[in-house]
């Protein structure tokens, strides 16, 4: 059968387009073959050149390679690095400065020894005009008052002895006194009750047993009602010159925090520091321990930032370092308040110290 000659012009149309679009994929094909040619000949050419760079790279590096990091990482941790450096530089110096408890050193026996006496020097330095802060003129003053300063301030007892002294003034006169009226007077010390049950019964024993007089022993006074190893070596100190050390509550805190021994309870702790002194500096050296622990180094929150034995001491850095807030935790002279006696030694008062308000008065603090 003859093809008509429509059909044939038809079916050379569609030859003609099925060979246009051979021939344009033919084309396009042809255009990513020569790319991938020239990039693969360009390669060798890159990569020597990225082999130079690198190549002192590489040789400066450590043994382990690090993993890679483009360059905007790098440029951010070159950034971040010395600030990091920065910040942990000045956390170690403040833990340092507050902190260097950690790093004191066991020392020797004799190292501790010196340690101890320059501590003692350097708070005689400070302190010239320590002495008893409990106001009396005879020993029999200075028992009772004593006996009272248990559990409350120095300060609160000198407020309340002026009144019993002017009203029972000898050991004969407070063993007879009525116990109601007594406490009436020693209410404002606390446990008013015990307190009044000791003084008279001290009063009745130094009567009975001396004659009115209070013993210069140890062995006599610790046989008196509420009188025992401290209350007996504040006496024997400071009314008949016999050296002693008092072991307060002050005493037994700085004497831990020094290291000077780790005791903890009062005979013992007095032993081990007694040992560390000449009995001769013992009532004195009890005076610079009590007023620092007073004045400077408190149980809660101590001024070491003003503290002249910092040096020297294992626990700086338990409270407040820094100069200007240590300096508003100073307390009495030290901090231009009121001291704790009435009647204070001149020296004390040459020495910028201003006597307390008697019981009642506005202190001013």
């Amino acid at each position: 059968m003859k093809k008509t000659p429509a059909k044939t012009a038809s079916a050379k149309k569609a030859v003609g387009k099925k060979t246009a679009k051979k021939t344009a994929s033919a084309a396009k094909a042809a255009v990513p073959a020569k790319a991938t040619e020239s990039a693969e000949k360009a390669a060798p050419a890159k990569r020597a050149a990225s082999a130079k760079k690198a190549a002192p790279a590489k040789t400066a590096a450590p043994a382990k390679t690090a993993p890679a990091t483009t360059p905007t990482a790098k440029s951010a941790a070159a950034k971040t690095a010395p600030k990091k450096a920065t910040a942990k530089k000045a956390v170690a110096g403040r833990v340092a400065a507050e902190k260097p408890v950690a790093a004191w050193k066991p020392e020797s026996r004799t190292a501790l020894v010196r340690r101890a006496r320059r501590i003692d020097r350097e708070l005689a330095e400070v302190y010239p005009y320590a002495h008893p802060e409990l106001d009396f003129e005879n020993p029999f003053q200075l028992l009772v008052a004593t006996v009272l300063s248990a559990q409350t301030t120095d300060l609160r007892v000198n407020q309340t002895t002026p009144t019993l002294f002017a009203k029972y003034p000898t050991p004969e006169e407070l063993a007879e006194a009525n116990p109601e009226e007594v406490e009436e007077i020693l209410r404002p010390c606390g446990f008013f009750r015990a307190k009044t049950k000791s003084v008279i019964g001290l009063s009745k024993g130094l009567v009975e047993s001396f004659g009115g007089e209070v013993p210069g022993r140890l062995e006599d006074l610790v046989k008196l009602p509420g009188v025992g190893r401290k209350t007996a070596f504040v006496v024997l100190g400071n009314a008949f010159g016999r050296p002693g050390i008092t072991v307060d509550t002050h005493f037994q805190r700085l004497v831990r925090r020094w290291r000077w021994t780790e005791e903890t309870e009062p005979d013992k702790i007095e032993a081990a520091v007694g040992a560390l002194f000449p009995k001769s500096e013992w009532t004195d050296l009890s005076h610079h321990v009590i007023w620092h622990g007073r004045r400077m180094c408190h149980a809660r929150k101590p001024a070491c930032g003003v503290c002249p034995i910092a040096p020297l001491c294992p626990a700086y850095g338990e409270g407040e370092t820094d100069p200007e807030k240590a300096k508003k935790l100073l307390k009495y002279e030290k901090g231009g308040f009121p001291g704790q006696r009435l009647k204070p030694p001149q020296a004390y008062l040459d020495a910028g110290g201003r006597p307390a308000p008697p019981l009642g008065a506005v202190s001013g603090t």
